[in-house]
């Protein structure tokens, strides 16, 4: 598999017009995947498949507020920046999402990315790069505002700004969102709907996509993870790579238990100036060829998933 810099050369003259877009994904059924044990009888996915993997990969370094959270003390004296911190989070663009991009090259995997819309705004080339290689681009909002505290009006415009920021710059129009932190508010799934959008993933309830209603209308769930997520559990506090790895494995293995019997989702998540470190590739790497050594699992964007939930009669509907 050529790297990152040699994509960049063979790609330099697509223009937005090659670039995937979300509405081919629901057009069309879910590509096939050759790790999918198409006779297992077990199997509870509509394309077969016995268990599914989504790989979320924020993009959120370089649209962060100033002196914003990092592994460093929060004891800035006020009216200074955080200079050593503004650093942690440009290894995210400069180092992380390049060095995760190549290696889901490697793997084989497409993954879904949550843009902040000012991060795409002040790295386009990257987040264009991103939709290039065959990824999901998914709104993460325009910056790192606390969305639930907003009225109706002035949250739909910074969801929509930040949905708008992507699609300027990569071609891609988002169809799923991620509240900062998943903090939503009660205004947030109306408006989604409203603007267009098919899914969201501020929700831990299920280990499987399900259906809501909003307004008379369906709207997908596809739930995410603060167990299997490199923020939560590596970025600053006392936990290694090598437990990492075993964590994940171990949450891998229960659910591929369970899917002998029911459908079953697991959720991996990296942000770029954490999951993007050599350590944790080398990780991912790991987690990831275990995982593709069983039978029946399948590796799949979060807007291929969510387009299955609503094609399948036999999903969950919380209504």
């Amino acid at each position: 598999m050529s790297n990152r810099r040699d994509f960049i050369k063979k790609t330099s003259l697509i223009g937005l017009a090659g670039l995937v877009q979300p509405l081919k994904v629901f057009a069309s059924p879910p590509n096939i995947d050759q790790n999918v044990d198409y006779k297992n009888e077990s199997a509870k996915w509509a394309d077969g498949s016995r268990l599914v993997v989504s790989v979320s990969m924020q993009f959120e370094a370089g649209g962060q507020p100033v002196n914003a959270e990092s592994p460093f003390p929060q004891n800035m004296q006020k009216g200074f920046v955080d200079l050593p911190g503004e650093t942690w989070y440009q290894y995210g663009y400069k180092e992380g999402i390049p060095r995760m991009l190549d290696n889901w090259d490697r793997l084989g995997i497409k993954v879904t990315s949550h843009m902040v819309g000012s991060a795409v705004l002040k790295n386009p080339a990257l987040a264009k790069e991103i939709v290039e290689r065959g990824h999901e681009a998914a709104a993460h909002g325009m910056n790192w505002a606390t969305q639930y505290s907003m009225s109706y009006e002035t949250e739909k415009k910074f969801i929509k700004d930040g949905a708008d920021a992507i699609k300027k710059v990569t071609g891609f129009t988002p169809v799923g969102y991620n509240a900062n932190w998943l903090r939503r508010g009660a205004n947030t799934l109306e408006i989604l709907q409203e603007l267009g959008f098919k899914y969201h993933i501020d929700d831990l309830s299920r280990d499987e996509p399900f259906l809501i209603r909003i307004k008379g209308k369906e709207f997908a769930v596809v739930p995410y993870t603060i167990r299997c997520n490199d923020i939560v559990l590596i970025e600053g506090k006392n936990f290694s790579a090598d437990q990492f790895i075993r964590q994940v494995k171990l949450e891998f293995d229960q659910l591929y238990q369970e899917s002998e019997k029911k459908q079953r989702q697991m959720s991996i998540s990296f942000h770029d100036r954490i999951g993007g470190t050599p350590q944790m590739v080398a990780a991912t790497t790991e987690i990831m060829n275990y995982i593709k050594h069983h039978k029946g699992v399948s590796f799949k964007r979060k807007d291929e998933i969510a387009e299955m939930a609503y094609n399948d009669k036999s999903v969950i509907r919380e209504f």
